[in-house]
């Protein structure tokens, strides 16, 4: 531990997060260095990490990396004792090769992003219904994800079974292919033979899928009622759907009066285009970057407006004539979804058990 003792000074602190320890490092409004630390990620160390910071001086501000991740219980902690936090990026790639790698270099990394307000980005809570919400869909993802491939591979191991038992399931439905395979019995002391052994796997395959399919639509009835219950304005509107709105209000987080104005959540959600302009050249590209599953989700509402919504139809006909092709569409699409969401999101709802 490193410490310079000054008296009435203003602290803005760093901290780089990992899944043991965390380090801090603290500057003055100056910019001077004034000590780095290392405190475990338990209770006594967030509380260990803050007296070392507020003995420094008067704290001001706290740039912490990775406050969805390793620093969740940091920020959580500082946030409970009203410490102003700000989301600090890794440094980027060229800083490091210029200054090095190592924890209390991050941090003061950190801290110096924080002072010179790079970093501006409020970090989610995660003490409400939204942090609740965002953990049971993670088990919804897993178990969607899970049992897609294993659909997958039933297929597989059907395309290659034997051919009387190939023959048997290739032209069933998806459905009742499940319900065939998971009512075999084959004869488990001849697993040694192929077909024996196809039809052993087929059935612990779609077994497993029907398990899944259960947990999934368990998860559906927790979910279903707390998106609701959450946003009623949003689960209403038109195109939004339970799985597009969970996923937007888990990206807005319990907190979304962060999120400073609709510009913003539309950078949040990767819709809003970039600038690439140079010279007599003037045009914007494609933003990557944001929350991908964000994007994803607006997609999902404007293409079921373009199936569904004669306004939409008829602005992408326009667009048409004018000559975008149906990707740039799309694009311009999803940029106007995620202002009408951003009111959505941000605007006072009333519960449902409310009158």
């Amino acid at each position: 531990m490193t410490t310079i003792a000054q008296v009435d000074v203003e602290v803005i602190g760093g901290v780089d997060t990992h899944k043991d320890t965390h380090t801090a490092a603290a500057v003055d409004r100056a910019g001077r260095l004034l000590g780095s630390a290392q405190f475990p990620t338990t209770a006594a160390g967030y509380a260990a990490l803050l007296s070392w910071l507020t003995g420094l001086g008067q704290l001001v501000l706290v740039g912490v990396e990775g406050t969805g991740v390793y620093g969740a219980g940091l920020a959580r902690y500082l946030s409970a004792r009203d410490v102003r936090l700000v989301e600090v990026d890794r440094p980027d790639r060229k800083a490091r090769r210029w200054q090095g790698k190592s924890d209390p270099v991050d941090a003061e990394a950190a801290a110096r992003a924080a002072l010179a307000a790079r970093a501006t980005g409020v970090p989610k809570q995660r003490d409400g219904r939204v942090e609740a919400l965002r953990n049971l869909r993670v088990a919804r993802r897993c178990a969607v994800t899970h049992r897609a491939d294993v659909q997958r591979r039933i297929h597989a191991v059907i395309i290659t079974a034997p051919e009387p038992l190939r023959q048997q399931l290739r032209d069933l439905s998806p459905a009742r292919l499940i319900e065939a395979c998971a009512a075999k019995r084959p004869r488990l002391d001849q697993a040694g033979e192929p077909v024996v052994a196809a039809t052993i796997t087929l059935r612990h395959l779609a077994r497993r899928h029907q398990q899944l399919t259960t947990d999934i639509a368990d998860l559906d009835a927790l979910i279903t009622p707390l998106v609701t219950a959450i946003n009623p304005a949003l689960i209403a509107t038109h195109g939004v759907g339970t799985e597009t709105a969970g996923q937007l209000i888990v990206t807005a987080g319990d907190n979304p009066d962060r999120l400073r104005s609709e510009a913003a959540f539309a950078m949040l959600c990767g819709v809003a285009p970039l600038p690439a302009s140079s010279g007599k050249t003037h045009r914007h590209r494609l933003n990557r970057g944001g929350d991908r599953h964000a994007n994803c989700a607006l997609w999902r509402i404007v293409i079921t407006r373009l199936a569904t919504d004669p306004r939409t139809r008829d602005y992408r006909d326009r667009r048409i004539k004018q000559g975008l092709s149906k990707p740039e569409i799309i694009r311009c699409l999803k940029r106007y979804v995620a202002r009408e969401i951003y009111q959505l999101l941000t605007q006072p709802t009333q519960r449902l058990d409310e009158p």
